[in-house]
């Protein structure tokens, strides 16, 4: 595995955070998710950030890991700022000072402070919560994630949903994800060895030099996948429930863990 890729690797441990039933630590990343889009101040959002990076510390995760994973979502954060710093009502156009809170780069064309700060606002949502999931992969073996998944979906196999292939589905997914991110960078590489640039030419030269990427990668993809279909298919797979070896119990301490984090979350999301 590249050293660069980090989403949806386990990181071995015995921390407190290692140690916490699945299905709690599933609970309080979607609730820390909710939490984070409903929270409209600063106050909440650094909130957020501050019990993020307490359970990195508290799972012994290296600070680096979790700037590794945002390295696949750097370009659309920087999108974001961007595009809600800049503005068309920067001034009159005709030589008039900019309006307040805005710096006039162009005619009406300029950098809203305001805008800047709400960008910023909106990119630190994007920042911890894809730390906040990582750290779910980092601290939770891939089987323990399904059976969490299967567990807390199961109430819905009352209304017919095919809770056992939601959870595969969610396996695939996250199992494929650094196979997929390797099979893209093998495909640069192999691109760039027969004299393919990135880095050169305008902006619309630079999108159609993707597209010898993104077309092999899509086939690829659409290859790995229908020949997991016959390999599963082989294996006569009905979607029917398994069994497991071992049956995962949730201590006291887990349900307590998880209630507490629930609640404050939700005191945050509807109070900051």
């Amino acid at each position: 595995m590249s050293a660069n890729i980090t989403i949806g690797q386990y990181v071995a441990g015995t921390s407190i955070v290692h140690r916490t039933d699945a299905r709690v630590k599933l609970a309080l990343v979607i609730a820390y998710a909710v939490a984070l889009f409903l929270s409209t101040g600063w106050i909440g959002i650094c909130i957020c950030g501050a019990l993020g990076a307490l359970g990195y510390v508290a799972a012994n995760i290296p600070a680096k890991l979790a700037v590794r994973s945002l390295k696949p979502v750097l370009f659309i954060l920087l999108f974001t700022v961007a595009l809600n710093a800049f503005t068309f009502n920067a001034g009159s156009g005709d030589g008039a000072p900019a309006s307040t809170g805005t710096i006039a780069l162009a005619g009406t064309f300029g950098i809203s402070l305001q805008g800047v700060e709400n960008g910023v606002f909106f990119a630190l949502r994007i920042v911890f919560l894809i730390a906040a999931t990582s750290l779910l992969t980092y601290t939770t073996p891939l089987i323990d994630i399904v059976d969490a998944v299967r567990s807390l979906l199961r109430p819905l196999t009352r209304l017919k949903v095919p809770v056992e292939d939601v959870a595969v589905v969610c396996a695939l997914t996250i199992r494929f994800i650094p196979s997929t991110v390797e099979e893209a960078e093998r495909i640069m590489k192999a691109q760039r060895a027969r004299g393919l640039r990135f880095d050169e030419g305008s902006l619309l030269t630079r999108a159609k030099a993707w597209v010898p990427i993104i077309t092999p990668l899509f086939i690829n993809l659409f290859r790995r996948a229908d020949t997991l279909a016959c390999a599963m298919d082989a294996r006569c797979y009905t979607g029917a429930a398994r069994t497991h070896l071992s049956i995962a119990r949730m201590r006291r301490s887990d349900s307590l863990a998880g209630a507490l984090g629930v609640a404050l979350l939700a005191c945050v999301a509807v109070f900051l």
